[in-house]
């Protein structure tokens, strides 16, 4: 029943845009999909969703290409809107879910449940351009589920939102989840990346650089990084003059490094109670995802790629 994208590639007049790529999402998952700016992802994306033909390879959902399978098994809320601006949040949704062949009396009630669990009742009979754009992007979601369609991909799920609205979509990622659907989901919000998916694939210039579950990924990184905090010294400068010490991260709450020969953790432990104050954090894990992405991406923007525009929730668009 996978997701299975096999050696897919895709050019735009001279511009390489994906590159022999492979990936495998499980049915049943929340799969993280990453990638710096510019490195193929909404062309993938649209691939799987047979928007794009692939120039070479192929992608199949339990076993059948996936431009055979029916419309309404996806759910696909674009990076760009693709709600219509001048028409109202409740004939809008309910347009667009009879679309796929539901009846208007269950839309209404799966509506209404979702209006009232999204706080955006009030909103309703509001167009779509009146609203802010978290609640857009809110109303986007909606478009995206209404119809209970298989799969859900969406890209960049979490723009737009404070960090109030980031908690209602993500518990409605996990309702989701625990409705058996399969989530692909693309961002550049690690942390959300880390809570929520369990494998994850990251690509640069078309090509995966990194796969696997997030545990393994972070694992793989092949180092552990230590965070301290002291309450008297909260950027603790002497740090700089531990042999085998590399800061990586002064925040306001604590300092993150590195330790290589010869210095120890239990040494560094002395050495803060040494200097007295109270020691808040001390705790030896492993580096973020964050730190993973821009190691292996250098951080750095790739060009945008010219791909043709598809952001209508409206099937068969």
């Amino acid at each position: 029943m996978a997701l299975l994208i096999e050696n897919i590639s895709k050019s735009f007049a001279s511009v390489q845009a994906v590159r022999n790529l492979s990936m495998q999402v499980q049915p049943g998952e929340i799969f993280g999909f990453l990638g710096p700016n510019g490195a193929g992802k909404t062309t993938t994306i649209r691939m799987i969703l047979d928007i794009l033909r692939p120039d070479s390879g192929k992608i199949t959902w339990a076993g059948k290409p996936v431009g055979e399978i029916p419309r309404k098994a996806w759910g696909y809320l674009p990076e760009e809107r693709g709600l219509y601006p001048k028409m109202n949040v409740d004939d809008q949704l309910i347009f667009l879910a009879r679309l796929y062949g539901m009846d208007k009396t269950t839309v209404k009630k799966e509506l209404d449940e979702w209006l009232e669990r999204f706080q955006i009742t009030t909103y309703r009979k509001k167009k779509v351009e009146e609203l802010s754009k978290g609640n857009q992007q809110k109303v986007q979601f909606l478009a995206t589920i209404l119809h209970d369609p298989e799969i859900l991909v969406m890209d960049e799920p979490f723009s737009g939102l404070d960090p109030v609205n980031v908690n209602l979509l993500k518990d409605a990622f996990l309702e989701m989840h625990r409705r058996g659907k399969t989530i692909i989901f693309s961002t550049h919000q690690m942390e959300q990346v880390e809570e929520l998916c369990e494998n994850i694939s990251i690509i640069n210039k078309g090509q995966v650089v990194v796969e696997g579950s997030v545990r393994q990924v972070k694992r793989s990184a092949g180092r552990s990084v230590v965070r301290l905090a002291l309450d008297n010294d909260p950027q603790i400068g002497w740090l700089d003059q531990v042999p085998g010490v590399t800061v990586t991260k002064r925040r306001q709450d604590y300092v993150e490094f590195n330790l290589t020969a010869p210095a120890t953790t239990d040494q560094i432990l002395q050495t803060a109670l040494q200097r007295g104050g109270h020691i808040t954090l001390f705790e030896l894990g492993e580096p973020s995802l964050n730190d993973i992405f821009i190691e292996r991406v250098g951080g750095i923007a790739q060009p945008d790629v010219p791909v043709p525009a598809a952001t209508s929730t409206v099937p068969g668009r």
